[in-house]
């Protein structure tokens, strides 16, 4: 009796030394943090998110002209650094490149989540065109079609427009003369052919 009470202790205490390791491993074991994000995933993300906000009204003309801007210039900023380093980006220049999109996303979020909003469900045949407009740059900026810069051009363009319709509906009780229209829908002619021109020729918004 005294033998098997030993033989199963001596049993148990073999399978436990040998289950040991497993355990070890199983509790050692960490689940790997997800690397962050690149310089030009970061980029094409502002892009999605800005050619969202366009398309939702949350990014009004004259705010994504002046993101588009900061993008713009962020992205001249980052061609300047490889020129210098071979191609290359030091760490240095990463975290610098890093610091401005931290605050550049910052500006998205509260140009997109403020109180000025574009119109998306204009009854005016002026307002259904601007609207018009902005869905096809919108298109263009999360395709990468339209690029930063030619954006940010476009959209100022834009907000001059919207600016002028707006005074001239306020200067006359809230409704444009039929030469205003006129106008306007000359205006709304030569900013469509930019769009176009914009988002078929060479360049590319680079991931």
């Amino acid at each position: 009796m005294k033998n098997t009470i030993w033989k199963v202790a001596f049993c148990s205490a073999v399978l436990a030394a040998m289950l040991m390791p497993a355990a070890a491993q199983t509790t050692n074991t960490t689940t790997a943090s997800p690397k962050p994000a690149t310089i030009n995933q970061r980029k094409e993300n502002q892009q999605d998110r800005i050619g969202q906000g366009i398309q939702s009204g949350q990014l009004t003309a004259g705010e994504a002209s002046k993101v588009e801007t900061k993008e713009s210039d962020l992205n001249k900023e980052e061609r300047l650094m490889r020129t210098e380093d071979n191609g290359k980006l030091t760490s240095a220049d990463k975290s610098a490149l890093t610091q401005q999109q931290n605050q550049l996303s910052n500006q998205i979020y509260k140009d997109k989540h403020n109180s000025a909003v574009q119109n998306t469900n204009p009854s005016s045949k002026v307002g259904k065109r601007a609207e018009n407009q902005q869905d096809r740059i919108a298109q263009g900026v999360t395709s990468g079609q339209l690029t930063a810069g030619e954006t940010a051009k476009l959209e100022k363009n834009e907000a001059g427009i919207n600016k002028e319709v707006s005074a001239d509906r306020k200067a006359n009780g809230g409704t444009l003369t039929q030469a205003q229209k006129a106008q306007v829908n000359k205006q709304q002619n030569k900013a469509s052919k930019q769009v176009y021109k914009d988002k078929h020729n060479s360049f590319r918004q680079k991931p």
